[in-house]
């Protein structure tokens, strides 16, 4: 009797046990994808993909701009939405931030009358911009119900509009010295690390995050708790649009100039690095911690083609082959769930 209670027990405890983090799978992932990187270098051109402190720099450089950009797209996403603004807003951003920012030696400057201003200047025009176009998708998704695929395409597409009349589509350089170190050395991924902390402890910990995630399982359920779920999509909106200015700021003050093509493509990356970090396109489910990860791989999968000499376009085929295969794995867990 004593072997059948115990074995009860048993039973009950394993029953009772919490699964595993969904981020534990993902960094799993993770070290596999970079120790398999670290095998075929050996085999295939007889060098070390880990033990290379200047290749893994850089590859942590290039993801932490677009990480900023993703951890905003998180956020969005676990609304049940979608961003594909975010890229042209950096580009936008980039350009009329940078015109804030030139020195007044630089015979062409934009507003020459408006030169060596204090850092502050440049970065709150760079914020307002990011700001306003965030608040555009927000309103629009929140209060005319058009979906947020086809509102924020059209926002696309009229930021880089916007990109390209400003300047007429020549690029913007020669910033201060100030406007040059924001982004000198590692501090573009303390920037992200540090903005990556705050937004995991905001959507763990606050009303805030407890919101956007009820909105995100379900928006009818969550008005009728009481939410103002048009009010708090603006919000959402809003912020991540402030994040795509920020990774403006940073890139533009990284290559000390800004164009026209910056930010090119960083919507779609974005929303790769939050898909393959677990943040579901349903919406209701999702981590910053995840997407941290998710930037990590996707970071390690680039450098690692790089590294074996893939070339580009095969490259760009692969990385959509990852992302159809996060948002298949994405549809059966959801099937397994019952919400599809």
């Amino acid at each position: 009797m004593a072997e059948v209670a115990a074995a009860k027990g048993s039973s009950v405890d394993a029953s009772q046990r919490r699964p595993w983090p969904s981020e534990v799978n993902i960094l799993a992932g993770l070290i596999a994808i970079a120790l398999m990187f670290e095998v075929l270098g050996w085999l295939l051109i007889h060098q070390s993909f880990l033990i290379n402190p200047a290749r893994l720099q850089i590859m942590i450089l290039q993801v932490a701009i677009v990480g900023i950009v993703a951890v905003g797209v998180t956020q969005v996403i676990i609304t049940g939405g979608i961003d594909l603004s975010s890229g042209s807003v950096v580009s936008a951003a980039a350009i009329i931030t940078m015109s804030f920012a030139q020195v007044s030696t630089y015979s062409r400057a934009v507003y020459p009358a408006l030169t060596n201003l204090p850092i502050i200047v440049p970065i709150a025009v760079g914020l307002a911009c990011g700001l306003l176009a965030g608040l555009i998708n927000g309103l629009i998704i929140a209060y005319t119900k058009i979906p947020p695929f086809i509102a924020t395409l059209g926002m696309m597409v009229s930021a880089r509009g916007v990109s390209n009349w400003y300047t007429k589509g020549q690029p913007v350089s020669f910033p201060t010295d100030a406007y040059a170190s924001i982004a000198s050395g590692i501090r573009p991924v303390i920037i992200f690390i540090v903005i990556a902390i705050i937004f995991q402890i905001i959507m763990r910990y606050t009303l805030y995050g407890r919101r956007t995630y009820a909105i995100g399982s379900n928006a009818d359920a969550a008005r009728v708790s009481g939410i103002n779920v048009e009010r708090h999509l603006v919000l959402v909106y809003t912020l991540a649009g402030v994040l795509s200015a920020v990774a403006a700021i940073v890139v533009s003050s990284r290559n000390l100039t800004a164009q026209a093509g910056m930010g090119f493509g960083y919507e779609l990356d974005a929303i790769a690095m939050t898909v393959i970090g677990g943040t579901s396109l349903y919406g209701g489910r999702g981590s910053i911690i995840g997407t941290v990860l998710g930037a990590l791989i996707f970071g390690v999968i680039i450098s690692g083609f790089t590294f074996l000499r893939i070339d580009a376009f095969y490259q760009e085929m692969i990385k959509g082959v990852i992302i159809i295969g996060a948002v298949v794995q994405d549809v059966y867990r959801q099937r397994r769930r019952g919400r599809i």
